[in-house]
């Protein structure tokens, strides 16, 4: 059944690439991001994606039953490409077969898709503005 959770972000939360960073909680409690960062690090890493010039973000969820890191990013102009990995006894796995976003992750997924229309799809585009902006 669906019940609220913390979703938080901070415009100081960007990754070395300028990857935005949100947090959702199950519990309300803070999301240790640190738990995340290393495999933020790796899924980038599996993609030839010069990150420093794309529009994305990623959410660190520490669900009712599993942390999730889900990662977003803009491609094609306007598509949205998405990996999900989850915390699997020590170590994370990345199958889309048996993981996908969620409703919480949806609510933050449309939350960017209204900035990236007004930062990036528009007259103006501005990477930077799009990074500051929640």
């Amino acid at each position: 059944m669906y019940k609220s959770r913390k979703i938080e972000s901070n415009i100081d939360w960007l990754d070395e690439s300028g990857i935005k960073i949100y947090t959702i909680s199950a519990t309300f409690n803070p999301v240790e991001q640190t738990t995340y960062i290393h495999r933020l690090k790796s899924v980038k890493n599996a993609r030839i994606i010069n990150w420093d010039q794309t529009a994305a973000f990623a959410i660190f969820h520490d669900g009712e039953n599993c942390k999730y890191l889900v990662l977003v990013w803009w491609g094609n102009d306007n598509e949205l490409f998405t990996s999900v990995s989850v915390k699997v006894g020590e170590g994370w796995e990345e199958d889309p077969k048996k993981y996908s976003f969620c409703a919480y992750d949806m609510e933050v997924m449309w939350a960017e898709r209204n900035i990236f229309i007004k930062t990036i799809d528009c007259d103006n585009p501005s990477l930077e503005k799009y990074r500051t902006t929640r």
